[in-house]
């Protein structure tokens, strides 16, 4: 019998997550009365092993967020062929034989919330940030067949500084994904420093986000009246497709 009861949720500054709310509701929902779901603030990502090994029997997963979802790849013992495409891993199953094994439900998430908003014209996407959430938005939009391009405040390969965005890209590119943390409360007067004034109601802005509900990017978007659509829905979708893993 399998008496695995700890979930928990990795990452860094993670006082305000979704995941251990939307857990604990759903264990007592379930009445899963001995289910346990614990935030893993790590200032490194060297501290998982501390996190797991002193009562590796008694979990049964975990969630990964920011800014741990590329580094915690070498702590696992197998990954899932999409997440090892992707290059980040947001789940972690651990099996009865204590086999770590990752996962990416990101992809599902983000792919599940944006489709219904889709218009034929949606065919580029400009992806603002480079960590591991937007690597997981990009695997979804190739899916999809839209085309993409990064935008990061580094000179990369395949990818657009925010300085030379012009109002030719920005008429190109009509779906925008903030996949960084600027708006988050409490910092609600920051965006990412795109040239708003070309946004049209031809674009949809979507926004990895959830907390304020509303981020000044998608308040700038609706003002032009673009499709807005914040990371609530992508989050609580993630999350079931996690439950799924955990328990298949």
């Amino acid at each position: 019998m399998d008496n695995r009861c700890k979930f928990g949720l990795i990452g860094k500054n993670i006082s305000y997550s979704f995941s251990k709310k939307y857990f604990t509701e759903k264990f007592k929902n379930l009445s899963l009365n001995s289910y346990r779901y614990t935030n893993y603030d790590l200032p490194e990502i060297e501290e998982f092993p501390f996190v797991i090994y002193q009562r590796e029997d008694e979990f049964k997963g975990f969630n990964v967020t920011i800014p741990y979802k590329q580094s915690i790849i070498k702590y696992l013992d197998d990954i899932d062929a999409d997440a090892q495409k992707i290059g980040a891993v947001n789940t972690i199953k651990i099996t009865k034989e204590n086999k770590i094994i990752g996962y990416n439900t990101d992809v599902y998430g983000f792919q599940k919330s944006l489709e219904p908003l889709l218009l034929k014209h949606h065919k580029k996407a400009l992806i603002l940030g480079t960590g591991g959430a937007s690597k997981a938005v990009a695997f979804a939009l190739s899916k999809l067949g839209i085309k993409y391009e990064f935008v990061s405040r580094s000179v990369a390969e395949n990818t657009y500084l925010y300085s030379i965005l012009n109002q030719q890209i920005m008429e190109e590119y009509t779906i925008i994904i903030n996949c960084t943390p600027l708006g988050t409360f409490p910092n609600v007067g920051e965006t990412p420093n795109i040239p708003y004034e070309f946004i049209t109601n031809k674009h949809l802005l979507f926004d990895l986000i959830y907390n304020p509900s509303e981020t000044k990017f998608l308040k700038e978007g609706k003002k032009r009246g673009a499709i807005i659509k914040n990371g609530l829905e992508m989050l609580e979708l993630q999350a079931e497709k996690s439950w799924e893993i955990w328990n298949s």
